[in-house]
């Protein structure tokens, strides 16, 4: 099956060429022609699925058959529960747009900038993607309205719920009119989701795409059992014994983010830290330089790590391990992208052996552990 008999338009497979899409993801065959027709959809598939595209495509397509919107009567919302995601999927609606012939004003908001500049940048917009609390804050403001919206998107919605965004989303809901289109895009199904699905949804067409692990075969899993207190030392090892020149590192935490890349600083090695405490003005400048190499080492927590797509991502460190395995494959899979090789590293304290072997488990792959406590980590 190809993108062009989804149903899309001659401008739309244009710009898929020339971002050298070739063939739809599963849940891409199923989404785009669902919401071209108007239906609810409720879609369940793991990050990195393709599901943005999934959605993006046909709200840029039915906005070519719509009449622009009143000034500040936004007609397509995306909530999406962090700045990155929200970043990420705006350049996304950007990127298709521009190779369509009826202009579509496009604006991505989110806290921890100016809401003042944003308000300005609401002159216009048609589809807006935003986290639930910046959307709450315009509104108020009066600097934009929801009533008229044609279609809402809720895209990660398992993380947005996991985030404590219900109240507010409770009232975003009513403020919305009664006809509308509305897609739900969520990683995993739960009690919570399914309660969302009965009160949104209507007779969607439901779509689930499994996680496909075949990508982790690029990858090179190795773990090393450390002590909680050598954790430090090991990773600065790693770092200078592997001559790593580009490593993401994952903490559990924001103050542990922190401390890393103070401890990685003191001994002369480039970092930066990612985390929901960062000012979204320090969190671009840490990816962008992260990106170009100005910056060896990023440190991020699981949250702030929404949004980072790097190609050829040579090494990813697991400094601590997630709660969850799907967490744990979502970390890894920043490398081993794109049909490239990578390595995925974990440090594997006392209190997280019998965690370890849980995610091995779910993953259906052993990762060889290596003993550490012999290793001479003296002056790292």
């Amino acid at each position: 099956m190809s993108f062009s008999s989804l149903g899309l338009s001659s401008h739309l497979l244009h710009a898929l060429a020339k971002q050298h899409y070739t063939d739809p993801y599963p849940i891409q065959k199923e989404a785009i022609p669902a919401i071209l027709s108007g239906k609810d959809v409720l879609g369940v598939a793991p990050t990195g699925s393709g599901k943005t595209a999934s959605f993006v495509l046909p709200i840029l397509q039915q906005f070519q058959k719509k009449p622009a919107a009143k000034n500040r009567f936004i007609k397509a919302l995306i909530l999406v529960p962090t700045r990155e995601l929200a970043v990420q999927v705006g350049d996304v609606c950007t990127m298709f747009a521009a190779q369509l012939p009826r202009a579509v004003k496009i604006l991505s908001v989110f806290g921890g900038v100016s809401i003042n500049t944003q308000m300005i940048h609401l002159q216009g917009i048609e589809l807006l993607i935003a986290t639930p609390g910046r959307l709450l804050d315009l509104i108020d403001s009066k600097a934009l309205n929801i009533s008229e919206i044609d279609i809402l998107v809720i895209d990660e919605a398992d993380k947005m719920l996991n985030l404590g965004f219900k109240a507010e989303m409770t009232s975003i809901f009513s403020l919305l009119p009664i006809q509308r289109q509305n897609l739900l895009f969520s990683a995993t199904l739960g009690k919570e989701i399914n309660t969302i699905t009965e009160i949104l949804l209507q007779n969607p067409v439901k779509i689930e795409v499994k996680e496909d692990l075949k990508h982790i075969d690029l990858i090179q899993q190795i773990a090393y059992d450390v002590a909680e207190e050598r954790k430090g030392p090991m990773l600065r090892y790693l770092i200078q014994e592997k001559n790593m020149q580009q490593v993401l590192v994952f903490t559990s935490s924001i103050h542990r983010a922190d401390a890393v890349v103070e401890k990685l600083k003191t001994h002369g090695i480039s970092a930066a830290a990612m985390h929901s405490k960062k000012s979204q003005g320090a969190r671009t400048d840490a990816l962008k330089n992260f990106k170009l190499g100005a910056v060896k080492v990023l440190v991020a927590t699981d949250l702030a790590s929404r949004g980072i797509d790097i190609d050829a991502l040579p090494f990813v460190i697991n400094y601590e391990l997630p709660r969850s395995p799907k967490d744990y494959i979502h970390r890894i899979g920043r490398t081993g992208r794109a049909a490239s090789s990578g390595t995925a590293i974990s440090l594997i304290g006392p209190d997280e052996q019998h965690h370890f072997k849980v995610i091995q488990k779910k993953m259906g792959k052993k990762v060889e552990i290596i003993e550490t406590e012999a290793l001479d980590l003296k002056g790292y």
